[in-house]
Order: structure tokens, then C-alpha cells, then sequence
């Protein structure tokens, strides 16, 4: 089946095409930022796979349904369908500048009239479903969507991006590969022309992106799939050491409902305590998680991570002793 994005300019095409507007690839290109090879593309699949009666009109340049009694094939779906439809756009939109939500909100009420109206509507979904991020950080949708279409088309990016550590700006080109949504916030894992390493960006901190129009050839998805997954938080591609953490039986209870990675372990310990285990690359985020339990866990291993939470709790004390 096509994807969203694909039947969506179908549906724009055919219905440009039904009112003797005479679109053509320029035309969709341009409205959907597409390359021109890519619109092309989309045309030929609707009178190649669907059937479209399409002429192209040579004074008018553009194209026009010969036999205007052509419909689109009508596509089943059903209210789960569309459910998921508008839960993600109920979900995304605040994190994507409302680009996700408007396109899929757009797309759904198209479905919703296909499937001849099975009592769902985003105000309904808005009234029975909700979600609510703690510090995510949103990204401006024309950001989204520019990104989104080069990583799509295989074309370099360039923007500036500012270092939260540094507080510098600096200008890069980057082939885009992989768009990643993490703890309510997007990044994107590309190769950097400048410091010729993969590395990860946060779109939030991006500004003046780009599309360079220049094409790549995507690298094989092993060069780049350990800065993804692995280890445990966002921090990828060092050696992964087994981290312990001891929790209190008063936090236990709530630990062993949460999966904080796909490998880890949790052991019941007979004073009513857990300890969980699991392969950590970096200590950044770690630090940080471990913190927010205060005395409710200790880091049984390895030392270095101890090391590093006992040098951070004892700069805290004296920073409140000071302030006493």
C-alpha cells in the first residue's frame, strides 16, 4: 500500500487534474518539495498502478482526465485505522511545529470520509485522549518538514547549530539518514561533512536549514545503526559496561513497572529492594536518571559511575551548606 505522503499528493494530483487545472511534475513538485524524478514517479504510478486515465494536454502543459467518471481507488480502512491516525497527530503535534499533526490530520479526515464515517473526529479524539510532555523541545514545522523530505530524497542538509555546552555556532553540511524520536525530542543522525564523523543533531537547536539539493548515496545501515540503538539513553557508539543500581524497597515498587532498555535485567533482592542491570555507553544520561531518585538508589557498579555520583552529591552538599 502506498504510504501517507504518497496517496496524499495523489489525491491533491487527481483532484487538480478533475478540475481542468492541468497539473504537472513541476507543479507537484513544487507543492509537495519534491524532486522533479520523484513527481514524475508519482504521476506514472497513478496511470500504471491505478489506472488514471491521464492526457497530458501540450498547449495547456499539463495533464487532464480524459474519462472524467475516474475515481481513485477507494482504500478500506476501518476505525482502528483512524484511530491511530488521529491519536498520532494528537501526540506529535506539539513536537513537530504541527507539521505531523496537519498532514495527518488532513489525511485522516480524507479516510474518515472513506470509510463512510465511523464517528470519529479530531475533536473527539482531542476530547477523550491527551498527552503531556515535561521538557520536550519543539521544532519549527518548516524545520520538520525540510528535513523530513531531504532525509527522504537522499539530499544534503545545511544549518547552523548551537553547542548547549559551548555556547558556539557553528555552519554544517550533513547527509541525513535516520530521524529519531527520543524522550520528546527529535534528532537526526546523519554523516557531518565538516567534522567527517556520524554524529547526532537535535532539530531544536538547528537554525537557517537548508536543502542543498544535492543528492547522496545513503551509507549501508550498519555504518550508522550504532548511534540508534544499543546502549541504554541517547548517547551511542563507545564500549557498553554493565551498570547496577540498587533501589530501595519503597522505589522498587515503581521501578519494576518501567522498561528503561531492551536488554535490561531486574533482580529481586529478599529485603524487598531491585537491582537493575543494564549496558550503558555513556554516563550523561545515566548520571542524570540516577540522580532523580536521590537516596531511593545507589550505584552498585561500576566504580567509575559511583565515582562520578558521589563527586556530584558531595558538590551538592556543600553548595546547600553554603547557602544555609
Amino acid at each position: 500500500m502506498p504510504t501517507i505522503a504518497t496517496l496524499e499528493r495523489m489525491f491533491w494530483f487527481d483532484d487538480q487534474a478533475r478540475r481542468r487545472r492541468y497539473p504537472n511534475a513541476t507543479k507537484l513538485a513544487e507543492r509537495f518539495e519534491l524532486s522533479p524524478k520523484t513527481a514524475q514517479r508519482c504521476i506514472e504510478a497513478m496511470r500504471d498502478r491505478f489506472g488514471a486515465p491521464l492526457e497530458y494536454h501540450p498547449s495547456e502543459r499539463g495533464y487532464y482526465y480524459r474519462d472524467d467518471s475516474f475515481e481513485l481507488p477507494h482504500f478500506q480502512v476501518g476505525q482502528e485505522e483512524i484511530l491511530a491516525l488521529l491519536l498520532a497527530r494528537s501526540l506529535l503535534s506539539s513536537t513537530s511545529g504541527g507539521f505531523i499533526s496537519r498532514d495527518i490530520g488532513r489525511f485522516s479526515r480524507k479516510l474518515a470520509v472513506e470509510a463512510g464515517g465511523l464517528g470519529l473526529d479530531a475533536g473527539t479524539i482531542d476530547r477523550l485522549f491527551s498527552a503531556a510532555w515535561t521538557g520536550h523541545a519543539p521544532v519549527d514545522a518548516r524545520t520538520f518538514h525540510r528535513i523530513s523530505q531531504c532525509l527522504i530524497a537522499s539530499r544534503r542538509l545545511r544549518f547552523t547549530y548551537r553547542s548547549p555546552a559551548t555556547g558556539n555556532t557553528t555552519t554544517r553540511t550533513v547527509e541525513p539518514h535516520h530521524l529519531q524520536y527520543y524522550n520528546a525530542s527529535w534528532v537526526l543522525v546523519g554523516r557531518c561533512l565538516l567534522r567527517d564523523r556520524w554524529r547526532k543533531f537535535y532539530l531544536a537547536r538547528m537554525d537557517r536549514v537548508t536543502d542543498t539539493r544535492e543528492t547522496f548515496t545513503p551509507r549501508p545501515a550498519e555504518q550508522w545503526r550504532h548511534r540508534v540503538e544499543g546502549a541504554f539513553g541517547i548517547f551511542q557508539g563507545g564500549r557498553a559496561v554493565d551498570v547496577i543500581l540498587r533501589f530501595t524497597p519503597f522505589r522498587a515498587r515503581w521501578v519494576r513497572e518501567q522498561d528503561w532498555h531492551p536488554a535490561q535485567r531486574m533482580v529481586p533482592l529478599d529485603d524487598g529492594s531491585l537491582e537493575l542491570r543494564l549496558p550503558v555507553a555513556d554516563f550523561r544520561e545515566i548520571r542524570m536518571k540516577i540522580l532523580q531518585f536521590g537516596a531511593d538508589v545507589v550505584v552498585v557498579a561500576p566504580e567509575a559511575l559511583r565515582a562520578e555520583i558521589r563527586e556530584e552529591v558531595r558538590r551538592m552538599g556543600e553548595m546547600y551548606l553554603a547557602q544555609s
